[in-house]
């Protein structure tokens, strides 16, 4: 029984995947679209393995493991004030852990967006009036305004998937973010990413395809107070900790507010 003890409350190690390849960084056509919604530069995926089982019970304890590893805190990339990519390499005191939901294995999340009147028949997005922004439109009110007439369409539990998360921070985008006038390169990056990042396994039985990655939304302290994803606080300033429990792999999106890059 010692040794089992031991064995269960032994922290994970971890390993840089430096080859490991995603499409956010290889696809041209994604590059210039987060290049318009002023994220180029400022969004990164990294991949690395880890050398015990996972149960999701454990999500705590891996993402505390995760900021105490040397290879993490030597390899882990962060946004610095200046805009520039630093490497994490401090002493991490806190880590703050959110369980994302994950279960979407299709983009139907969507489909309330397309007949509620917040798209034109073209495609194209409905713009409307906005007391503080000059340039808004229903998909925005859809995403922010709780009391917008369309804000219902999508249930609470839907706006906490992971799928859906990742589609509202494409569109808010960074700082000088370029809207789209459609909503299909929105849809199609999500589902994307999710792609990457997120993975399925299919019952031999059943055929039923369900999500075997657990998603932790993490941020972590040092002495002096919050320091990753930053040391400020913004809705789309996020760090995400995709893990397959299979191939013992986790991937790390991570976004830092402000103004991306323009080639």
């Amino acid at each position: 029984m010692a040794e089992e003890k031991l064995a269960f409350e032994q922290g994970f190690t971890f390993n840089l995947l430096s080859t490991k390849k995603f499409t956010l960084r290889q696809d041209p056509k994604i590059s210039r679209l987060l290049m318009k919604w002023s994220m180029l530069g400022r969004i990164n995926i990294q991949a690395f393995n880890f050398d015990q089982s996972f149960q999701s019970y454990r999500s705590n304890d891996f993402a505390w493991s995760f900021f105490q590893d040397p290879c993490v805190k030597n390899n882990l990339k962060v946004l610095d004030t200046a805009g520039s990519w630093t490497l994490l390499g401090i002493d991490i005191t806190h880590v703050n852990v959110e369980v994302v939901p994950c279960t979407k294995v299709s983009v139907d999340i969507f489909n309330p967006i397309y007949s509620n009147g917040i798209l034109h028949p073209s495609g194209h997005i409905v713009k409307c009036y906005h007391e503080i922004y000059p340039d808004f439109d229903e998909l925005r009110m859809l995403l922010l305004e709780e009391d917008s007439n369309n804000y219902h369409i999508i249930s609470p539990s839907d706006r906490q998937e992971f799928l859906f998360r990742l589609f509202k921070h494409m569109v808010l985008g960074g700082e000088l973010c370029q809207c789209e006038d459609v909503i299909d390169p929105y849809v199609e990056t999500a589902k994307m990413m999710y792609k990457d990042l997120v993975s399925v396994q299919k019952d031999r039985d059943t055929k039923e395809i369900t999500v075997v990655t657990t998603i932790l939304k993490v941020s972590a302290h040092d002495h002096s107070g919050l320091c990753y994803p930053s040391a400020t606080e913004n809705e789309q300033t996020f760090a995400y900790l995709c893990i397959d429990p299979f191939k013992r792999h986790v991937y790390v999106l991570y976004h830092s507010f402000g103004i991306g890059d323009f080639k």
